[in-house]
């Protein structure tokens, strides 16, 4: 007991050091924390635990708080907005990257059939928790090449589960019959959704109303680990991954009024455990052979790293600009922490050879530690690459505006303060980052241009510093709190309007300098009453 806390208090002691050196060069702290684990492993001599069952489980969890997370970001509405994304890319990115390292693993590397499917499904995923962390720190994620990135990212996540159930089928023994696992599996899979979702939501419902009613936060803190734990182990139990059961979780969540905030509340909890994932991902670093082998997981990774960017920019390409698939490409071009699972699964089962197995954690393991070097860069990568014309360079025209109005949107709302916009007859400019809305604004004769307001070079572009009023029309709360923080920065003293529709949203925006905010359902109330009048109805 004395030297697990002696460990654990290096470990931080560790990881707090580096890290901040990492920070102040820039570098994610993921790094740090693999780099934690690999100098705990041989200063304390620890390499015979770094296969410990435990210590997997504690690190795993930290991919449980991830998962939960993002469920919370992807409900049933949302995945049903998303399908195409999800679905549609997901299901063809997963399927061609495999098919393609299928017949490379077994006619070129002249691997077996079994070991090569199960190699080529996993490399086909790449790295949920480094790539979602990085867009949701840097706020890429509600960017056209965010928003497809976590697309296929929550697919493949899913697709865990089949590849689980295909290895179990090929390591299923005589007396059972593959039909009959296939059976079991379904049935597990209606029993773990049906509580869920059915006896599950209620349960989730009334016990975060109850703890949340208490005003008791560590209360409300205690019924979601209770939620996230409990679906976890439900999911386990019945022969699932535990981030499945987390992942519907917080699915169901999403669809609550707590949503938000379970999400700010479990954050705090989800980044230590995730670094603890990633400390343990650093102890399972064997440098010796890393050392030996360099050459060859170098080749293999750039390999992937080539061919998986390749099959992802040409089936993005079909319905994406060029620079969209470029971006989408590299952010997922690396192999993913699942990886582990199912070459730790396929090894135990006999599936896969151990030496092939450790040699393919490896290169996972190299994946992640160079992926956050060059994810924070794909921009100036892709912007080095691509010799597109910039959005904001159709905006020159601009320079010599002032006192215009800017509209940040152009769907229902937007169109609608254009109309009476017109019938003041005031200048504005329309922005927004919809290649639909912009030329819809257009056919309709408005003055409309490509961009994200969120981003300071369009800002900058539409030159908001000599505009009279910045008016936000959109919907999504995200994006508006983006923007609204970009104006606020970018110019203090604009005169900033923003549509809300809720109280919720209200707060949300608090803490911006926005000058008026225009609640939906107040005005609403306002102009039914002023109609009443004007009706001349006669009341008591």
């Amino acid at each position: 007991m004395e030297n697990a806390l002696i460990y654990i208090i290096a470990a931080l002691g560790i990881s707090i050091i580096i890290n901040i050196l990492l920070k102040k060069l820039g570098i994610s702290q993921i790094i740090g924390y693999i780099l934690t684990g690999t100098i705990i492993v041989y200063v304390f001599d620890l390499r015979h635990i770094n296969d410990s069952h435990a210590l997997e489980m504690v690190g795993e969890f930290g991919i449980v708080f991830l998962m939960f997370t993002i469920g919370l970001e992807i409900s049933l509405e949302k995945m049903g907005s998303m399908k195409q994304q999800i679905f549609g890319n997901g299901t063809m990115q997963v399927s061609l990257t495999a098919l393609v390292m299928y017949a490379a693993c077994h006619y070129v590397f002249a691997l077996d059939a079994k070991s090569s499917m199960i190699i080529s499904l996993a490399l086909a995923l790449s790295s949920t928790a480094v790539v979602l962390s990085y867009l949701k720190s840097s706020k890429e994620i509600y960017t056209p090449y965010g928003q497809r990135a976590t697309g296929i990212l929550v697919f493949q996540d899913i697709a865990v589960i089949p590849i689980l159930i295909l290895i179990s089928v090929l390591t299923v023994d005589g007396n059972k019959s593959v039909v009959l696992i296939l059976q079991d599996t379904l049935l597990s899979a209606v029993v773990v959704l049906s509580l869920l979702f059915v006896i599950g939501k209620r349960l989730m419902t009334w016990l975060l109303h109850f703890s949340a009613s208490s005003e008791l936060d560590e209360l409300f803190m205690g019924s979601v680990l209770f939620i996230v734990v409990s679906a976890s182990l439900l999911a386990d139990l019945m022969g699932f991954t535990y981030s499945l059961g987390a992942f519907v979780a917080g699915m169901i969540i999403a669809e609550t009024k707590y949503h938000h905030k379970v999400e700010s509340d479990i954050a705090p909890f989800k980044d230590i455990l995730l670094g603890t994932f990633f400390v343990v991902v650093g102890m399972k670093v064997d440098v010796v052979l890393f050392a030996q082998n360099i050459h060859l997981v170098l080749g293999i990774f750039l390999a992937v790293l080539v061919l998986k960017t390749v099959i992802m920019y040409g089936i993005l390409r079909l319905s994406s600009s060029h620079a969209v698939s470029f971006k989408t490409g590299l952010a997922l071009s690396q192999v993913g922490e699942f990886s582990f699972v199912i070459f730790s699964v396929a090894s135990l089962g006999g599936v896969l050879n151990n030496e092939l197995a450790q040699f393919l954690a490896m290169i996972v393991i190299f994946s992640m530690i160079v992926t956050p070097f060059f994810i924070s860069k794909i921009n100036e990568i892709v912007g080095f690459f691509v010799k597109e014309k910039e959005e904001s360079a159709d905006m020159s025209a601009l320079a010599a505006r002032k006192n215009h109005i800017v509209v940040c949107g152009y769907s229902i709302v937007g169109k609608f303060v254009t109309k009476y916009l017109d019938e003041l007859d005031a200048s504005y400019i329309v922005v927004d980052n919809s290649h639909k809305h912009v030329k819809e604004a257009i056919r309709d004769g408005r003055e409309a241009y490509l961009g994200d307001a969120s981003k300071p070079s369009i800002l900058n572009a539409l030159h908001v510093e000599n505009a009279a009023v910045v008016i936000v029309t959109l919907d999504n709360m995200d994006k508006k709190r983006l923007i609204c923080e970009a104006v606020s920065k970018y110019e203090k003293n604009v005169n900033l309007i923003v549509k809300v529709v809720s109280l919720e949203e209200k707060n949300m925006l608090a803490d911006l300098n926005v000058t008026v905010i225009v609640d939906g359902k107040l005005e609403v109330a306002r102009v039914l009453v002023e109609r009443m009048l004007s009706c001349q109805v006669k009341y008591y």
